[in-house]
């Protein structure tokens, strides 16, 4: 029985407002019985409840963790090849082995998330008759998921892979009718099983002008330029789908002689592709199947011959559980708020703690443009993942669901996957920030107070009435401690870190996402202390993988407009603002620093001034006696304040954050510019590779960005101001 029918009898049976106090429903729950609702008596209570529950039922709650799989492609020799066709049975074997080492391998692996997190293998393809339809068959046998980003529409797809040998029989598979070659049939409806099975990412943004090429090698196949021509455009037609397979893969098999890695689209080449780009590739000759090895580098190609790998199944292992477990790096400090698991000790919190607000006080004050704007209210109140989809990025959304009207699931998947888990990273970070750095700029100032109030009772009090004023400069020191050993305790620092990536890596994915864009395992920036945060964004996006739509021009015209465009022009204008206030903020901040030791040199001077007075007689000296401790008392104050303002303008690096992001401005600037070109080209000449090159350059700059802010802050952990 479904579980919507097992709720409606549980609400044709119960009481709804007991549903309503069982804190473990969900909001598919509420959503069926407010649908069901309709024309049932709901008391009051019901609908306050239901009114609450689904407005922050998710708002407080840590969004679920990814469900983690192992993605495989493969890439291999088509059926005609010598060496496939003379051992197709040995070959089977040998993927038979490796597919259950996989699967014995993730049933036995530890997992982070504990049972049932740990998702089935998805399998990646381009359907090609050969070793690509071999083990796709396989991976289906084995209840794997088969994702499909074929180079062509699928009816093209079917038409090339179907090898007619006539431009009827081409003709006839174009347009959905049957071949009249037995075998050409019998390839079509191969590869049309398979397509109907798999999870399709069709690139037939070229599909016309392809297609009309086909027709005219066929129809003169023996004419060399038309046979090369059109060799060439699926070639690299396959060379970019064969790339989108390697980035959504972990591992890549290749069933390859080992001969040549030049034909582009290959799969020497695309095996040579997975390798620069850091996916570790299974490699299977076809000529002894029972020696395959894994390659690890680019360089691996160069020792095909001699190379052996005698502990293949244990290094197979190691990749596996390096797929499901995010890399630790021990230390021997406190273990609490840490690693992966980390994010589920956080709380929400709905607004940001005015007792923190001292960092941002000082940006603001001192960055600001106006007067007034200088002492506006810092609050912030963080949008909760069930607001995000509504609000911030609604527009998004919205392009989403019309763009992706083909795969409804997967825009949903977006919005859980991606802008929940966003909203909930960015909210928590943009906590912790104000805690450290706030932390730390409250202590610059308290341990200013500290040294101007220990010495404050000089002109003021006796001698024995010094315990005021020391008790005073202890309790503010105390407080110093208290606050460094609290941050370092909770890893505020390194929380912020942590967080802070998540967020970024989040925040600009639906748009790379929607163009089956992504970032290959082996080329993911690691943390110089750990590096979950990469693998938990790096498989919260793998669990979605490629949507099931077709690439066409208008597709991309839409992608570059109504995503690609909006998202690269808001982080241009953000980046812009801020490297402006940021510039602003350390001008003024040296300015005061340099005025407070001025001010520290004119008292010292007027007092050593007064003091040549009293020698020539023209002062009395008993009246610069009484003043000379009001004059300690200002040589103090002045410099000390002098270098809290200096420290914290040391601390917050406000030049080299603002350099970072004039360049960050700078490149998104560049890419806007080229996105301008690609919207004033027509629609024959707007290619997938266009478009998807510049997802790959917005993703590499904020990639960049990230690592360079680390870069700056990621040896400033919180400690004592001194």
């Amino acid at each position: 029985m479904s579980w919507d029918n097992d709720l409606r009898l549980l609400i044709g049976q119960s009481d709804l407002s007991l549903i309503y106090r069982d804190a473990a429903i969900t909001r598919g729950a509420i959503g069926l019985i407010s649908k069901l609702g309709t024309g049932m008596r709901i008391s009051g209570y019901l609908r306050h409840e239901t009114s609450k529950l689904t407005t922050t039922s998710t708002a407080t709650i840590t969004p679920t963790p990814p469900r983690v799989r192992v993605s495989v492609g493969i890439t291999g020799h088509r059926v005609d090849h010598a060496g496939f066709a003379n051992n197709s049975e040995q070959i089977a074997a040998t993927l038979t082995e490796i597919f259950a080492h996989i699967d014995k391998t993730v049933a036995a692996a530890p997992t982070v998330f504990g049972a049932g997190s740990v998702a089935p293998t998805r399998f990646h393809s381009l359907l090609a008759n050969g070793a690509d339809q071999m083990a796709s068959d396989m991976a289906l046998h084995r209840g794997w998921e088969l994702v499909a980003p074929i180079p062509f529409g699928r009816k093209l797809n079917e038409a090339i892979n179907a090898a007619p040998t006539t431009v009827l029989d081409a003709r006839a598979l174009l347009e959905g009718r049957d071949a009249m070659d037995p075998q050409t049939q019998s390839n079509a409806l191969a590869i049309r099983a398979l397509t109907d099975r798999a999870r399709t990412f069709e690139l037939a943004d070229a599909d016309d002008f392809i297609a009309t090429l086909y027709l005219e090698h066929l129809s003169v196949p023996l004419e060399f330029s038309k046979a090369q021509r059109f060799t060439v455009e699926r070639s690299e037609r396959a060379a970019l789908a064969g790339k989108i397979l390697v980035e959504q893969s972990d591992i890549v098999i290749g069933v390859w002689d080992g001969l040549t890695t030049a034909h582009v689209g290959g799969t020497g080449h695309t095996i040579e592709i997975a390798l620069e780009l850091g996916a570790p590739v299974i490699w299977i000759d076809p000529g002894q199947p029972n020696a395959w090895r894994i390659l690890r580098a680019p360089e691996s190609l160069t020792t095909l011959a001699t190379a052996t790998q005698e502990d293949r199944c244990e290094i197979l292992t190691a990749m596996i559980n390096e797929v499901l477990l995010p890399i630790v790096v021990s230390d021997a400090t406190d273990k609490s708020f840490r690693g992966v698991r980390a994010l589920d000790s956080e709380k929400w919190r709905a607004q940001s703690n005015p007792l923190a607000h001292a960092y941002r006080r000082v940006e603001t004050m001192f960055g600001a443009d106006s007067f007034r704007a200088r002492f506006r209210s810092i609050k912030q109140t963080y949008e909760t993942g069930d607001a995000i989809a509504v609000g911030s990025a609604a527009d998004m959304m919205k392009s989403l669901k019309s763009l992706l009207a083909s795969d409804p699931p997967f825009v949903d998947q977006i919005e859980e996957a991606v802008l929940r888990r966003f909203a909930w990273a960015d909210g928590i970070s943009s906590r912790l920030s104000d805690s450290y750095r706030g932390g730390m700029t409250v202590s610059f100032v308290l341990s200013a107070l500290a040294i101007v109030g220990g010495v404050s009772y000089l002109p003021l009090v006796k001698a024995d009435h010094k315990w005021f004023f020391a008790l005073f400069e202890f309790l503010l020191l105390s407080a110093i401690l208290t606050i460094t050993f609290v941050g370092s305790r909770r890893r505020w620092h390194a929380r912020w870190f942590e967080t802070r990536r998540v967020a970024e890596y989040f925040r600009h994915s639906p748009v790379l996402l929607a163009l089956g864009v992504a970032r290959p395992s082996g080329r993911w920036p690691r943390g110089t202390t750990t590096s979950w945060p990469e693998w938990y964004a790096r498989y919260a996006l793998r669990e979605i993988g490629l949507p099931r739509v077709v690439i066409t021009p208008g597709y991309l015209r839409a992608v570059l407009t109504k995503l690609l465009d909006d998202h690269v022009t808001r982080q241009r204008d953000y980046h812009l603002y801020k490297a402006k206030r940021l510039t602003n903020a350390h001008r003024n901040l040296d300015r005061l620093s340099v005025v407070s030791f001025q001010l520290g040199v004119a008292s010292v001077g007027i007092y050593l001034l007064l003091k040549v007075a009293t020698v020539l007689g023209w002062l009395d000296d008993a009246w610069l006696l009484n003043a000379a401790k009001i004059f300690t008392v200002l040589g103090v104050l002045f410099p000390t304040f002098g270098g809290a303002i200096a420290g914290i303008r040391y601390f917050g690096d406000f030049e080299r954050f603002a350099a970072i992001s004039e360049v960050t401005a700078e490149k998104l600037g560049a890419v806007q510019a080229r996105i301008e070109v690609l919207q004033a080209a027509p629609d024959a000449t707007l290619h997938y590779s266009h478009v998807a090159e510049l997802g790959h350059v917005t993703d590499d700059i904020v990639v960049s960005e990230i690592e360079n802010w680390q870069a700056v802050f990621g040896g400033k952990h919180i400690t004592v101001p001194v």
